[in-house]
């Protein structure tokens, strides 16, 4: 992408992204999966009242009494675990020794109806793990986008491949040693933890990028502000996780329930055998499950993938204007200042204000002062009294008159600077007593 098109973007804003998912409603889940939930809950506890946790059973009997991880992407890797782990008891040298031996004509029945929904799960499982696959190369493709076309990205390219052929040695390599599909899971989601830091080390020109990147030009910085910003836990993705998580989470409990009855039933089958009443729950839940799921995971990849990650500095002030409204918004051009002028009536007065970045980068990107203007047209710099943060601050007046808060953009050639700020002149209660001069630099 030439430069000329990154002039002026902005990572994209929560405030932004919210108003973009308005137009996208989460779907509504069938009713059934509230009611097959708790069907096959009270199921297992009855189980449980019969024949109490067995050794080995009480870390998926606890997991299934804790509320969803709070991340979509972690819960559809629970997902994909939970799928695993319901396939591996479905697999018939796992069933229970007298289901297998099928002596009767309602084990025929429920044998016939654990092959069904075998079959229905490995395709769903294979959606989900397709889904995940394209949504990693959307984003590893974003940000390549925005890269120079030279032997930078290459070296990204490089550095990705032989990574993920280092997790999926390590993967191989636990399971050969006889790690559990929950071993499996876990090393996956810490893989996935590790990507997501190397992305905000990109963001961040630190570690393994910091040459690559923060010395060598040509790095937009819209893309470095974007990658490190992008999995904040109050960054532009947990507007996603507030649309679109509840439904995904119900998902995941749903999945997590079906795979206790089953263990647990398994686990009691020659003292608690399983009815076909009882089986023809599970393969509705099975059904219900894994055709709402699918409908999901298909509905939040086409959202996701067209959701905007860069947008004009002016959309994004906007966005945040609508959410703030005691803030004002303003682009600084490339080059160029921007002053705002305060005139105080009376000595000890104080001049309060707090600004930010819209896109995230440090406050050293812009410059900050504060100036006294004189009767004359002469000016004096004004230090702080008191900060409270990088970019905020108050100061008490010396003399009354005019005043001039100015941010500068003057030294950037290229980027212009989206600025939030609010400015308050606040009167002295009583007249002060003389003051000495105003401090300078």
């Amino acid at each position: 992408m030439a430069s000329s098109s990154k002039e002026g973007l902005v990572p994209i804003t929560r405030a932004f992204l919210a108003r973009y998912y308005d137009k996208y409603p989460p779907p509504p889940l069938s009713e059934d999966i509230d009611r097959l939930t708790t069907e096959l809950r009270r199921m297992a506890d009855r189980l449980l009242e019969q024949c109490p946790l067995k050794p080995g059973e009480e870390l998926l009997a606890h997991e299934a009494n804790l509320e969803p991880p709070h991340k979509v992407d972690e819960n559809l890797w629970k997902n994909r675990e939970h799928i695993e782990e319901i396939l591996f008891l479905l697999e018939k040298s796992h069933w229970p020794t007298s289901l297998q031996k099928k002596t009767t004509t309602e084990e025929e029945d429920i044998g016939g109806m654990i092959e069904g929904i075998e079959i229905s799960l490995r395709k769903t499982l294979k959606k989900l793990e397709m889904f995940q696959l394209t949504n990693a190369e959307n984003v590893f493709n974003t940000v390549m986008t925005y890269m120079p076309q030279d032997f930078r990205g290459s070296l990204i390219r490089q550095q990705r491949e032989r990574s993920e052929r280092n997790k999926q040695a390590e993967v191989d390599a636990l399971v050969n040693s006889g790690g559990s599909i929950r071993d499996r899971y876990a090393l996956l989601w810490k893989q996935q933890m590790e990507r997501r830091r190397l992305l905000a080390q990109l963001g961040s020109a630190t570690g393994v990028y910091k040459t690559l990147v923060k010395y060598l030009v040509g790095v937009p910085q819209v893309l470095l502000d974007f990658v490190r910003q992008i999995n904040d836990d109050d960054g532009p993705m947990e507007e996603q996780r507030q649309r679109y998580g509840p439904c995904v989470y119900k998902l995941t409990t749903f999945a997590l329930t079906i795979r206790l009855f089953l263990f647990l039933s398994w686990g009691r089958f020659e003292v608690v055998k399983l009815q076909k009443d009882e089986a023809l729950v599970v393969e509705q839940a099975v059904h219900v499950y894994t055709s709402e799921f699918e409908r999901v995971i298909m509905f939040i990849g086409e959202v996701f993938a067209n959701s905007p990650f860069f947008i004009s500095a002016e959309d994004a002030g906007a966005a945040e204007c609508r959410k703030v409204d005691d803030y004002k918004e303003i682009v600084i051009a490339a080059g160029r200042t921007y002053e705002v002028t305060l005139t105080v009536d009376s000595v000890n007065s104080f001049i309060a204000w707090d600004f930010a970045l819209i896109q995230g980068t440090l406050n050293l990107d812009v410059g900050f002062r504060v100036e006294y203007v004189s009767p004359s047209g002469a000016t004096t710099l004004i230090l702080p009294n008191q900060r409270y943060e990088r970019d905020q601050g108050n100061f008490s007046t010396i003399l009354a008159g005019t005043y001039k808060l100015i941010w500068d953009n003057s030294y950037s050639s290229f980027f212009k600077k989206n600025l939030r700020y609010k400015v308050d002149a606040i009167p002295a209660v009583e007249p002060a007593p003389a003051q000495p001069a105003a401090e300078t630099e």
